[in-house]
């Protein structure tokens, strides 16, 4: 036992659940029953927007969550249905079958299967930092058009209407031409089980509001025969544990599941990874994205073996936990033994749960996903942001889920990009008491007669240089007296590409014609190797670049007077500190 022990720290197996402790193993059993009360009306709501049966819900919470506990780190993350990958592959798959057929289910199995393998080659070759290439604006965005699209979906059975489309707008247009189908018993029954879901929540948030609805609405449904009376049911749900197959699929189907594998890839790395960073600065513990990601590769292998479907860190199950008490796996292991009991024991009753109910239960979940605090503090204080934000989220709800995902992720990309295209840039200028202070750099400022002193904020690249250069040029061009010296203070700057480097040595060649000094300044030993090799420094020359400031404004005409002598120019300025 104890050489299982050894082997499984070197492995680094049950991170989630070590150090143990017989008061702490308690605690978070009894936080797992509580989290199964919670959580288990919601992973039956998922199933609807998965398309598949009621059942599948159960097994997401099975062995996923066991495998998770197994090989990954976070003590607090909860891995199980999630309604955004939901979404996507059921959006993905909603033409290639009939929901909750055989094929369908083979599909979707796949879908699992071929998200797991993603995982696990993003854990071999330590992928994990591919979740900061999704900015919080557009996940934000992003989960807002979510929460429309499946708020709309279930409007269909929250009103008792047939609604066959699948894109949102035409299920829209089809309600809107169906209102007088609206079941009414059907119609009651949804908006008592949301008023009840949204009130309780603000006032008694641990109360397990949707479990109560669950048996309410199957003791209620048993008793008066809903079924009869034209309320629709879920039906007989199969008990017993699930049966392990692989998923068997064409090669043809295969290629066309994969743009949703990576769709439903994206957005795990990127959920589950904000997630566990949350609780983990929350409880002041640390977390290995690397081993959480091998944990996810082993969930969603588990769920695609075991006849569910794609399993996602889950920040609202997560948050559930915490606020039932769990502080590590333990609580998700309990969490699972008790969905162990209801397929084994109690699965019969669900046959007479209505539609309506969990549709009133998943709705709620779309409520919850448009984040209207994080959307009023992002137009606050970013309103290209909140542009951004809208725009993905409008895409996701009007366009299609993958679509939205690829413009989140181009989005993001494009918007780093803009903040190095466009830095800040500044030029030291004298103010009234002779300070040299930085301003925004705009043709017609100088340092000094005859020096300009300036800073550019960010790497130089391909898609930069030019505004680099330009910008050189037009300071000397509008400079109130003719310029002799320009110190570039290099402190943002890293690298410098190819096209970069090409570009500031026809500037040097340029300015060395106009008998102008280029001088750079706080080169540090990295982006110093990279003009070596790109020959900036044979252009300029090796006098005349440093690794500080005080250097290169001291190599200037008169510089070493009036950079000793002036008292009020301070070494703790931010733009020429030479540290």
């Amino acid at each position: 036992m104890k050489k299982l022990t050894e082997m499984a720290m070197r492995l680094k197996l049950f991170a989630g659940l070590r150090p143990f402790s017989r008061g702490g193993v308690l605690r978070d059993a009894m936080a797992g029953l509580t989290l199964a009360s919670m959580n288990i009306p919601q992973v039956l709501g998922y199933t609807r927007i998965a398309g598949t049966p009621a059942v599948t819900g159960l097994y997401t919470v099975l062995l996923p969550l066991v495998m998770f506990a197994i090989f990954g780190s976070s003590r607090h993350l909860v891995v199980a249905a999630d309604s955004a990958t939901a979404a996507i592959f059921s959006s993905g798959l909603s033409g290639m079958a009939p929901q909750a057929s055989e094929k369908y289910m083979a599909l979707v199995c796949m879908v699992a299967l071929l998200t797991a393998a993603m995982l696990l080659l993003a854990r071999i070759f330590k992928l994990g930092f591919l979740a900061d290439f999704l900015s919080r604006t557009v996940l934000v965005g992003f989960l807002t058009g979510v929460g429309f699209q499946i708020g709309i979906a279930m409007l269909g059975e929250m009103f008792g209407m047939p609604v066959h489309a699948h894109n949102t707008v035409d299920q829209l247009q089809q309600l809107i031409d169906g209102l007088q189908q609206v079941n009414l018993p059907t119609l009651g029954i949804s908006l008592l089980v949301v008023s009840c879901i949204l009130g309780f929540h603000h006032f008694l948030p641990r109360l397990p509001v949707p479990l109560l609805a669950v048996l309410t609405g199957i003791g209620a449904s048993y008793a008066y025969d809903f079924a009869g009376q034209g309320i629709a049911v879920i039906g007989p749900v199969p008990g017993g544990l699930p049966t392990l197959a692989f998923p068997a699929v064409s090669w043809d189907e295969l290629l066309k599941l994969v743009p949703i594998a990576i769709s439903c890839f994206v957005i795990i790395i990127a959920q589950s990874a904000a997630t566990s960073r949350v609780f983990g600065v929350l409880h002041h513990e640390r977390v290995d994205e690397d081993a959480d990601i091998l944990g996810l590769s082993a969930a969603n292998a588990a769920a695609a073996f075991s006849g569910a479907f794609v399993v996602n860190g889950s920040p609202t199950q997560t948050a559930m936990a915490d606020l039932a008490g769990a502080r590590s796996q333990v609580a998700q292991l309990a969490f699972a033994g008790i969905v162990l009991l209801v397929l084994l024991f109690f699965t019969e009753p669900l046959q007479y749960l209505p539609r309506s109910v969990l549709a009133g239960i998943v709705f709620t979940i779309a409520v919850g996903l448009v984040d209207i605090p994080s959307l009023r503090g992002i137009r606050r204080e970013s309103p290209g942001e909140f542009i951004l934000a809208m725009v993905t989220a409008a895409v996701v709800a009007l366009v299609g889920l993958e679509q939205g995902i690829l413009l989140a992720v181009a989005l993001s990309l494009l918007r780093h990009v803009r903040h190095s295209y466009r830095p800040h840039t500044m030029v030291l200028v004298p103010d009234n008491s002779n300070r040299w202070l930085p301003m925004a750099a705009k043709p017609g400022l100088q340092t000094k007669p005859g020096l300009i002193v300036y800073r550019f904020g960010a790497d130089l690249f391909y898609a930069n240089d030019n505004r680099f250069a330009d910008e050189v040029r037009a300071l000397i061009e509008h400079a109130p007296n003719p310029v002799r010296w320009f110190v570039v203070d290099a402190g943002a700057m890293t690298d410098i590409d190819y096209s970069a480097a090409r570009c500031v040595r026809d500037l040097c060649d340029e300015l060395t014609r106009r008998e102008i000094k280029l001088v750079f300044g706080r080169v540090n030993s990295y982006l110093r190797a990279d003009m070596n090799r790109h020959g900036i420094i044979s252009a300029t020359g090796e006098a005349l670049i440093f690794s500080t400031m005080h250097e290169a404004i001291a190599v200037t005409s008169d510089g070493v007077n009036r950079f000793q002598e002036d008292e009020k120019l301070k070494p703790d300025n931010p733009i020429i500190d030479p540290t």
